[in-house]
């Protein structure tokens, strides 16, 4: 994967369509991931992801981390249902469908496993920062008011972004909810998943509207900039809720609310 630096985010072309122009086979998402720079690249090779991999991350952050992902799953589940109203064609619709599978059977046993061993309790699963409120907000939004583009700009960047922390992971955490964690994201399981939509957003975004264009950009960045509030949060729990305000306030000064 190539990364963009920071300084390079500033001069990556400001539409699609200049993006397109020199370049034999453009993709949109690729332009919508370089536009996202630098949080892009915070979020993919964040402090969590590296520990995580490595299994040197911390029990309490991992449980911290895990409390505030599962209310978040459960938000991702109503979106991706509602995606499969959207999908254009009933091929797309299978296709979201057998990861709905996915997330309410195996993603939900592995939740189950992994509370069990690390002693979380229903009541712990109440308490939600800001940031995940935010993050469960922008799903939510995306989908309710607008269409199938919309909601794939903010369902692509939240599988995307996993799928390249955890495929570079090199070793095999000993602790099995560690383990298993890169496992649900990587591999013949998860990979063909991403890749499919990214190719939805990829046509759809190359039909759109240059005005719809900047809708979907905005949603894709801000869904990036939350992923790396959500692995910040993780370490800081008792500046969670901050996290939520300072990275809405960041990015509306960068014009993307």
């Amino acid at each position: 994967m190539v990364r963009v630096s920071a300084d390079d985010r500033e001069t990556a072309p400001g539409t699609f369509g200049e993006y397109a122009a020199d370049r034999e086979d453009p993709r949109f998402t690729d332009w919508l991931r370089e536009r996202s720079e630098p949080a892009w690249t915070d979020a993919t090779g964040h402090r969590f992801a590296r520990e995580l991999a490595g299994g040197d991350l911390d029990d309490a952050v991992f449980r911290r981390y895990l409390v505030q992902d599962y209310a978040f799953v459960e938000t991702l589940v109503g979106v991706f249902g509602h995606a499969v109203g959207e999908a254009p064609e009933m091929a797309a619709k299978s296709r979201l469908v057998d990861f709905l599978g996915t997330l309410t059977a195996d993603e939900n046993d592995y939740f189950e496993r992994s509370f069990d061993a690390l002693g979380v309790t229903a009541a712990d699963c109440t308490d939600l920062t800001a940031t995940t409120r935010a993050f469960e907000d922008l799903l939510e939004r995306a989908a309710r008011e607008g269409g199938y583009a919309e909601t794939l700009a903010v369902l692509v960047p939240a599988e995307w972004a996993y799928l390249e922390w955890a495929s570079a992971a090199a070793e095999t955490p000993d602790r099995f909810y560690l383990a298993e964690w890169i496992d649900l994201h990587t591999g013949a399981g998860f990979e063909p998943v991403v890749g499919f939509l990214r190719r939805e957003l990829d046509r759809e975004g190359a039909a759109a509207s240059p005005r719809r264009r900047r809708r979907i950009e905005r949603l894709f960045r801000r869904t990036v900039d939350l992923e790396v509030a959500f692995f910040d949060a993780a370490y800081a729990p008792d500046t969670a809720n901050e996290a939520g305000v300072s990275t809405g306030r960041a990015a509306a000064e960068r014009g993307e609310r």
